[in-house]
C-alpha cells in the first residue's frame, strides 16, 4: 500500500483500467507496476513542494530568540515603539511585539494571558484588579513616563484659554455655543477618543466630573467618539468649530493648543515638559505598563531599561520623562 503524506497536498489523478486492460501488447502486469511507479514519485514530489512551500511561508526565528508582547494604549502606542525598536537594536536575541487598542485592550490582554506588558494611560480599575486577581494574576504597576492632555481646536478658532470648569461644561452640552466662552457664534463639535481608551477614562473622571468620585456627569450625546489620535487631528484641522484632546506627543502643529486654568482666577498655562513638571498645567498624568506578577527574566530586563536609559527617548516623542 501506498501512504499518502501528512500535507494537506492533493494530485487528480484519474486513470481508467479498462484503457489500461487494452494497452495491447504490453502486459497488464508491467503497465500497473509502471503506472504505480509514477505515482509514488508524484506523491513524493507533491509531499517535497509542500514542505518547501512552507518553509517559504514560515517566518524564521533564530534560536534561542526570546519574544515579548506588549499590548494598549494608544497614547503610548508610539512611544513603546520607539522603546522596542531601540531596545531590539542593542539585543537581538529579543522580539518585542507592540500594538494598540486601548489601555482597555491592554489589560484585558494581561487577563486572558495574551500579553506579557499591558499598556495603560490610565491606573487599572478596582474592578479590574479583582477580575485579574479571580483570573489568577496580581498585576504589578510600573510609572514608566508622564503625559498632559491638551486641549485643541482649529487654528482660525479666536479662543485661546478654558478653565477646566468651562471644559467640563461644553463636554456635558450645558454650554453650546463657543460664543459662550468669547469665541464666534458658532455651535461646538465635540471631539473624543472612544470609551475603551484611558484618555477618555482620564478626561471623565479628571475633567468632565472634575475629580468628584460621586459625580455622575457623561460626556454630552454629541460628542463625537474618534478611533484614534490621528482622527481628531484630522477633523480639528478641518473644522474651526471642533474641539478635541490628545496626549501632548499627538498633537500637530495645524492645531491650536489652548491655555488651561484650574479654576477661575488661576493663572492660564499651556500644556509643557516643564508645567508637567512643576505641576502647573491642571490635565497632566502618570503613564503606566502592568505585567502579569512580579516580571521575570526578559521582561524585568526590559523594563528596568524602559525606566532607565529609555527614558532619553520620552521627551523625543513629546512626552515627560520621569527623570
Amino acid at each position: 500500500m501506498i501512504k499518502m503524506p501528512s500535507q494537506l497536498c492533493f494530485f487528480n489523478l484519474r486513470v481508467s483500467p479498462g484503457r489500461i486492460a487494452q494497452v495491447g501488447a504490453v502486459p497488464y502486469r508491467l503497465i500497473r507496476w509502471v503506472f504505480l511507479a509514477g505515482t509514488l514519485v508524484l506523491l513524493l514530489s507533491g509531499s517535497l513542494a509542500c514542505r518547501d512551500q512552507r518553509a517559504v511561508n514560515t517566518t524564521s526565528t533564530s534560536p534561542g530568540t526570546k519574544s515579548i508582547e506588549n499590548k494598549g494604549s494608544d497614547t503610548l502606542v508610539n512611544l513603546a515603539l520607539a522603546w522596542a525598536e531601540s531596545y531590539m537594536q542593542e539585543h537581538p536575541e529579543i522580539r518585542i511585539s507592540v500594538t494598540g487598542g486601548g489601555t482597555g485592550t491592554g489589560i484585558a490582554s494581561l487577563m486572558n494571558h495574551t500579553a506579557d506588558i499591558a499598556n495603560a494611560s490610565r491606573e487599572m480599575k478596582t474592578e479590574e484588579i479583582r477580575a485579574a486577581q479571580a483570573n489568577g494574576i496580581m498585576p504589578v504597576e510600573f510609572t514608566v513616563a508622564r503625559d498632559a492632555i491638551a486641549v485643541v481646536v482649529n487654528p482660525s478658532n479666536p479662543v485661546s484659554a478654558l478653565t477646566m470648569q468651562q471644559i467640563s461644561d461644553i463636554y456635558t452640552g450645558k454650554i453650546t455655543n463657543w460664543r459662550e466662552v468669547g469665541g464666534e457664534d458658532r455651535p461646538f463639535v465635540l471631539l473624543s477618543r472612544e470609551s475603551n481608551s484611558g484618555t477618555y477614562v482620564y478626561v471623565l473622571e479628571q475633567v468632565v466630573r472634575r475629580g468628584d468620585p460621586k459625580s455622575k456627569l457623561l460626556f454630552s450625546p454629541e460628542t463625537l467618539l474618534m478611533p484614534s489620535s490621528e482622527g481628531i487631528s484630522t477633523e480639528v484641522r478641518q473644522n474651526p468649530n471642533a474641539i478635541g484632546y490628545d496626549g501632548l506627543g499627538y498633537v500637530t502643529p495645524d492645531q491650536k493648543v489652548l491655555a488651561v486654568a484650574r479654576y477661575a482666577k488661576s493663572p492660564y498655562v499651556l500644556p509643557s515638559v516643564p508645567t508637567v513638571n512643576d505641576g502647573s498645567y491642571p490635565i497632566s498624568r502618570s503613564l503606566y505598563m502592568y505585567t502579569a506578577g512580579e516580571p521575570g527574566d526578559q521582561v524585568k530586563t526590559y523594563l528596568d531599561w524602559v525606566l532607565g536609559p529609555g527614558q532619553k527617548l520620552v521627551s523625543k516623542l513629546g512626552f515627560v520623562p520621569l527623570h
